[in-house]
């Protein structure tokens, strides 16, 4: 649902948010997934995370955005940390 009375275009809530200094360094951000709703659709959203070949994950209501293309893995007390060692599940 894009808000059409938004001051800012899709492409350019896109391009501001992909020139950012996190992403520049392959860091990590997060949006809410209502913003991202809101001035872009998620659909285009997730279309050009994928064409980047980064990842996301959403919990509670937000987007986290990894942005390279490292593996992501999820961690518990009884996944090791270590990456030569086994068992953790990798996105």
């Amino acid at each position: 649902m894009q808000n059409r009375n938004s001051p800012l275009s899709p492409e350019v809530w896109l391009a501001d948010m992909f020139a950012s200094k996190a992403v520049q360094k392959g860091a990590v951000v997060r949006r809410k997934a209502r913003d991202i709703e809101r001035f872009v659709g998620m659909d285009r959203f997730m279309a050009e995370i994928e064409r980047r070949g980064f990842r996301a994950v959403e919990i509670c209501g937000q987007i986290v955005i990894f942005c390279n293309r490292a593996p992501v893995r999820l961690l518990n007390r009884q996944t090791p940390l270590s990456l030569k060692e086994s068992g953790p599940e990798i996105l």
